[in-house]
């Protein structure tokens, strides 16, 4: 396992062509002002971040209810993380770049419905009974003891959402800065990709 991993690492990326890599700086950019720009608020991505986690809920109520409890956060922060760790090791620069900028985007999604803890403003969303919807973060906090910390929580884990996001596309940056500014790589190839 470990002699694998290290070959791994000894892989080098996939190219991302100059336009492509362009297209995508333009998107991450503009992304990060939208949800900038919302300040919190429900982002047109988490109607999909809403759909798995409520999908980990089902899944994870076979394992009991503490795992069914939790399990809408799991989903929703595995799904992304495995497809960027498959990505990752297929070596595909533009896949895990987007999985894991949205797995770090999902934790802005969190932070919200953290921050909601106590207040329970938000509208809640369930695959089961109405009559018995519970406030997953409320239920979480509570059994730990941290509920009166649901805000404090909520902006770490905002903060690091955030900063996730931006070290994601700023090592899109460093990884493709020959190919963005057009110098040859160190091969004497033009560092385009097809």
């Amino acid at each position: 396992m470990l002699e694998y991993l290290r070959s791994l690492l000894d892989e080098p990326w996939k190219p991302v062509s100059r336009p492509a890599l362009l297209a995508w700086l333009v998107f991450y950019i503009a992304f990060l002002a939208y949800a900038f720009s919302a300040h919190g608020a429900f982002l047109f991505i988490d109607n999909a971040n809403l759909v798995v986690h409520e999908g980990g809920h089902n899944l994870f109520s076979w394992f009991g209810p503490t795992l069914c409890l939790w399990g809408g956060t799991l989903l929703q922060w595995l799904v992304p993380f495995l497809l960027a760790a498959y990505f990752f090791t297929q070596r595909q620069t533009a896949g895990f770049v987007f999985c894991l900028f949205f797995f770090f985007e999902n934790w802005l999604y969190t932070a919200t419905y953290m921050a909601d803890a106590r207040a329970q403003a938000l509208p809640l969303v369930t695959t089961g009974d109405p009559d018995f919807v519970e406030h997953d973060f409320y239920a979480i906090f509570s059994s730990l003891g941290v509920l009166d910390y649901d805000t404090k929580i909520a902006a770490v884990v905002r903060v690091l959402g955030w900063c996730g996001m931006i070290a994601v596309v700023g090592w899109l940056l460093v990884q493709n800065y020959g190919r963005l500014v057009g110098k040859p790589d160190l091969k004497g190839g033009s560092n385009h990709a097809v």
